[in-house]
């Protein structure tokens, strides 16, 4: 909230003043806006993806097109979650981390569940909880010789000794 109350505050600022921000992507803080003044989830989620997909694919010829799409629309949406979070705008904060649980793959599933964890979306957490634990052994060591694992281990020890203990009771089961 010091963003919006520091010097870029209505008023204290020059009018000709430039404000620069530096740690967000143009798309995100366009999007950002877009939801403060219509109060609805940004339309332009759909025209990104496109544009980002076709460029990515471009680049990366080895993946597929819809690969490349998930994962720009992911990290788009993990952008803009934390934007929300940075200008306490609770219900984009909610709408993100509802798509974002749609979104969750075998890949992503650590990463976005660090993020859950740093940014307090309760939701979002249980969702990537839920999908690790719905799958198969196999599957669980898939996703935790993931690089975005090894950040969940070494940074949120308690987390991961929670969501054991939930693995081991739901086994006794």
């Amino acid at each position: 909230m010091a963003q919006l109350f520091g010097p870029m505050k209505e008023g204290t600022a020059s009018s000709s003043s430039v404000i620069h921000i530096k740690d967000m992507e143009a798309k995100v803080f366009k999007a950002l806006l877009s939801f403060v003044y219509t109060d609805s989830f940004p339309e332009m989620y759909e025209e990104i993806m496109e544009e980002n997909a076709m460029s990515a694919a471009a680049e990366e010829q080895g993946q597929e097109v819809e690969e490349v799409e998930d994962e720009t629309g992911l990290q788009w949406l993990l952008d803009l979650l934390v934007a929300a979070d940075r200008y306490d705008l609770q219900r984009l904060k909610f709408i993100c981390e509802k798509q974002l649980s749609q979104r969750i793959g075998m890949s992503s599933v650590a990463s976005v569940l660090a993020l859950a964890e740093q940014h307090h979306c309760h939701g979002l957490k249980a969702a990537c909880l839920k999908f690790i634990q719905a799958q198969s052994p196999s599957r669980l060591q898939t996703v935790m010789a993931t690089d975005g694992w090894d950040h969940v281990y070494t940074t949120y020890p308690s987390l991961v000794n929670g969501f054991i203990a939930k693995l081991i009771a739901s086994t006794q089961k």
